[in-house]
């Protein structure tokens, strides 16, 4: 065995939907760097472009981007069959989309929490559906959810009935596509990271850091004290885990779940 290609991605085709931006944008990134073809999808195509852009810019490669609502069937089926023909075959799908929605339990509006789990559950049951057709004909695939720390463990406050359910689905999700899967050629795994420091959780910061009466970096301080880590975590904390996810170190792992959590899950 040639242990040098054990993380190598040259030739592979990987689409990552949720590119545009924060985690999908950094994972895109590394699997470029690492040898791969890469394209992204997302629902704007200004911010597509703008990623695009760059993505060009940190590795010189081009990259392709389809506008696309993962939460609509008709949508994803269009552009499953357009990538795959673009490129002969998508060998590595990410999905790094969702939403969430908050409200304590006892006022969580019926729709809100309909939305979350359509858009964080269904919309990946979509993905994996029509673009693992063509991973079946092509007799293999690896398949990436990103999930959470709250897909195994609960808040301590109100607010995420919603969040943690659909990642809760979303992991035994993923562990039935990949009995499912399997006998194709296609891995299905995910990762779950614990909070970062991201562009999207800026305001949230903020918000929590003015009604602790702190600043934001001292209640980013506060939050990864208590962590084995001791610290907070960034985007890039997970890049190597959805590497190794893609790359052929994981061929004969499927249907788990990965924590890059600073050790959240371990205590918690």
């Amino acid at each position: 065995m040639n242990f040098k290609t054990l993380f190598d991605l040259t030739g592979k085709n990987a689409l990552v939907v949720g590119g545009a931006g924060g985690l999908g944008k950094l994972v895109a990134q590394a699997y470029a760097e690492l040898g791969a073809n890469v394209c992204i999808a997302s629902r704007t195509e200004s911010k597509l472009q703008a990623a695009c852009e760059d993505l060009k810019a940190a590795t010189g490669k081009e990259f392709k981007y389809y506008v696309m609502d993962a939460g609509k069937e008709d949508q994803v089926a269009a552009v499953a069959e357009k990538a795959n023909a673009d490129y002969g075959h998508i060998d590595i799908l990410v999905n790094s989309q969702g939403v969430n929605k908050k409200f304590p339990a006892l006022d969580f509006p019926m729709d809100q929490f309909d939305l979350v789990m359509h858009d964080d559950v269904a919309s990946i049951l979509m993905t994996c559906k029509h673009f693992g057709k063509y991973m079946k004909e092509h007799g293999y695939g690896k398949i990436i959810n990103v999930t959470s720390v709250r897909g195994k463990i609960a808040t301590k406050g109100p607010g995420n009935a919603a969040y943690c359910a659909a990642k809760g689905a979303v992991d035994m999700l993923t562990k039935q596509l990949a009995s499912e899967f399997g006998p194709y050629g296609i891995t299905v795994n995910a990762f779950g990271p614990n909070i970062m420091k991201t562009p999207m959780m800026t305001k949230i910061f903020e918000m929590r850091a003015k009604e602790n009466g702190v600043t934001v970096e001292e209640y980013l301080k506060q939050q990864g004290a208590g962590l084995p880590m001791r610290r907070m975590s960034d985007p890039d904390d997970c890049v190597g885990t959805a590497v190794f996810l893609a790359a052929p170190a994981s061929d004969f792992m499927t249907g788990n779940i990965l924590y890059p959590d600073g050790g959240l899950t371990a205590i918690g």
